[in-house]
């Protein structure tokens, strides 16, 4: 996909990688561990990414050549999602209107456009009609009007019925069932039409600056390493793409919006960004039991009242009888031996849940985190030469259950304030990559600003000692009565990372065993999910210190990381001498989900960009 730039030095220089990589690494495998190999010191190394360990401190890079190509274009957008498409449409189409040139690029870490988008959905359509008025003569795929709504509390046994009033969060009339990935594809096949280049199959590694400290564009990541981190014979950098102002949209705990938050000091006004862990799977279903346009939501087991969470069950009308089910966990939970992945399972047994997928048959599994922060958790979203949008800063509105309306919009509206500012003759920027800070402006006059103030209180109201439940009964009294209008706001607890509590002031979890028809084990469910990752190269789940996992995750938590992640890429495994157990990462089943990087208590895990391509291949999640 080089659309209106075949000549260009990028596209020459990312079709030369790409061959290369076709043409000369080994075959990739499916699953795989990373060997610890013990030397001097008493703890084995694991991580070997030059991010941890510099390679101009390494012997084996001397001689290497380090030169990178660089290409230029106006605008620079870090991610295909919604929020960066609808960015990249609308510049166009501003643009067309008034016969400019303009050169937009998107970078996107997945092999295709949508492979590694997952979400519910149901989508609040305004700011798809916004965006595109004539949606539905284009082709949009939105098959699935919601004809049902409902929504309860499950006991162990039994399922209590809560009606939807008009006016509440959840009431889904309106909106449509969809299958994400299916529109992110349509919405890079509209910015294609307009003129976008895109670029999938490259990660953005790396941010780019100016002398002045202004942001000046982004590196997309180095191929041929090997897993111990030396050269291979077919090493190439990545390219730099310069630009005007580049667009950050990543999504969920973006590792490049991470180093920006620290460098511009982004976060300094607003609460930490609290998230929870989404998991998916789409189910066949017997047809007698599917009723196309039916929406349940349910909270309650089998989770307990302080941990955060619920499920959704849709059912899609695209010509077969398809089901998506999914269950959400909030990454704030304190009993370290929670595993949000077998909650999962263990729900799906539940007597309202298991009739409708008796029968049927599971054909997809992923997995990704999602922002639960909302309004009190909004950093500062430009800086000099960039901005944020989409799920990177978090416009997810919680107790709706729906981001991409949001996402869309901010996208739209930093694509309306950069396109003012690049065409205007009389604008001068005091930095060398552009400064936006009007695009916040806008958005805090935009109805997300609006929809996201109103709902504030919710999520954070369940911190009180009913937990779940009481964030019910403040919704039902302040939001359903003043729409957030009261006069106060509350806080969240503070880091998700913080909040486990040891291992010996918690009480184990017996989870049953699956029985490979309704519930699933791990591996299984990962090999759904199409992931793939070149098998020779670092793991990009990186250490900042190896001695870490052992000495304290595992010695206070009980090893919290291999319970948290949904994929088995965690396994304390035992030591090759002597007695004790080391960490194992098997980095080639990781679905990019971020909730490593979230959840670790000891903050040691950095999660970055793998070789571009790696990772889940959705299909519609």
């Amino acid at each position: 996909m080089f659309p209106a730039c075949k000549s260009s030095k990028v596209c020459q220089c990312l079709r030369l990688v790409k061959g290369l990589r076709k043409k000369c690494l080994p075959p990739i495998l499916h699953v795989s561990r990373l060997n610890s190999s013990t030397s001097s010191s008493p703890v084995p190394r694991i991580t070997t990414h030059y991010t941890v360990y510099p390679r101009d401190k390494d012997p084996r890079w001397e001689g290497i050549s380090m030169e990178r190509f660089a290409d230029e274009a106006d605008v620079v957008i870090v991610g295909a999602g919604p929020a960066g498409l609808s960015a990249a449409i609308r510049l166009k189409q501003l643009a067309s209107e008034q016969g400019i040139e303009l050169r937009v690029c998107v970078v996107e870490k997945a092999s295709q456009i949508g492979a590694h988008t997952l979400s519910g959905a149901c989508l609040e359509p305004k700011s798809l009609q916004e965006l595109f008025p004539d949606w539905k003569e284009r082709g949009a795929p939105l098959h699935t009007p919601v004809t049902e709504d409902k929504f309860g509390i499950l006991t162990e046994k039994h399922r209590i019925p809560v009606p939807l009033l008009p006016g509440l969060p959840m009431r889904n009339h309106g909106n449509y069932i969809v299958r994400l990935g299916h529109l992110v594809r349509w919405l890079g096949e509209q910015a294609e039409q307009l003129g976008v280049e895109l670029y999938p199959g490259y990660a953005a590694s790396e941010v780019l600056f100016h002398e002045d400290g202004s942001v000046k564009g982004v590196a997309t990541n180095d191929v041929g390493i090997a897993k111990d981190g030396s050269p291979k014979e077919v090493f190439e950098r990545g390219m730099e793409l310069h630009a005007k102002i580049t667009i950050f949209s990543e999504g969920c705990h973006g590792h490049l919006a991470k180093q920006l938050y620290k460098k511009f000091n982004l976060r300094e006004n607003c609460d930490p960004q609290t998230y929870a862990i989404g998991l998916k799977e789409l189910w066949i279903v017997d047809e007698k039991k599917w009723k196309p346009g039916k929406i349940e939501h349910t909270v309650g087991w089998p989770l307990d009242r302080h941990s955060y969470g619920g499920s959704f069950m849709y059912h899609l009308n695209e010509g077969e009888p398809l089901v998506a089910i999914g269950f959400v966990v909030g990454l704030d939970y304190q009993n370290p031996y929670l595993s949000p992945f077998r909650e999962f399972q263990r729900w799906k047994h539940h007597p309202a849940i298991v009739p409708t997928l008796e029968g049927g048959h599971r054909i997809a599994y992923g997995a990704r985190a999602l922002n639960e922060g909302g309004f009190q958790s909004i950093p500062r979203l430009t800086f000099p030469g960039g901005l944020l949008v989409g799920c990177s800063p978090g416009f997810m509105n919680v107790p709706k259950i729906k981001g991409t309306h949001t996402a869309i919009k901010s996208g739209m509206l930093a694509a309306e304030t950069i396109f003012q500012k690049i065409t205007d003759e009389n604008f001068h920027s005091e930095t060398a990559g552009m400064h936006v800070p009007e695009y916040e402006e806008n958005l805090k006059k935009s109805w997300i600003w609006k929809e996201l103030y109103a709902v504030r209180n919710i999520r954070p109201s369940c911190h009180t000692a009913l937990g779940v439940y009481g964030g019910m009964i403040y919704t039902g009294i302040f939001y359903w009565l003043l729409r957030g209008k009261e006069p106060w706001t509350l806080k969240h607890k503070g880091l998700d990372a913080h909040q486990l509590k040891p291992a010996k002031d918690c009480t184990p979890i017996e989870y049953p065993k699956p029985d490979s028809k309704i519930s699933f084990d791990l591996l299984s469910s990962v090999a759904l999910s199409g992931t793939n990752h070149e098998h020779d190269q670092p793991a990009h789940l990186t250490l900042m210190d190896d001695s870490v996992p052992v000495n304290r995750n595992l010695s206070i938590y009980d090893g919290p990381e291999q319970r948290f992640c949904p994929a088995g890429v965690y396994e304390y495994v035992p030591v090759e001498t002597g007695d004790g157990l080391r960490l194992q990462i098997n980095a080639q089943n990781c679905v990019h989900c971020k909730t490593c990087d979230i959840k670790d208590p000891s903050q040691n895990i950095n999660w970055v960009v793998p070789e571009g391509g790696g990772g889940p291949a959705y299909n519609g999640m």
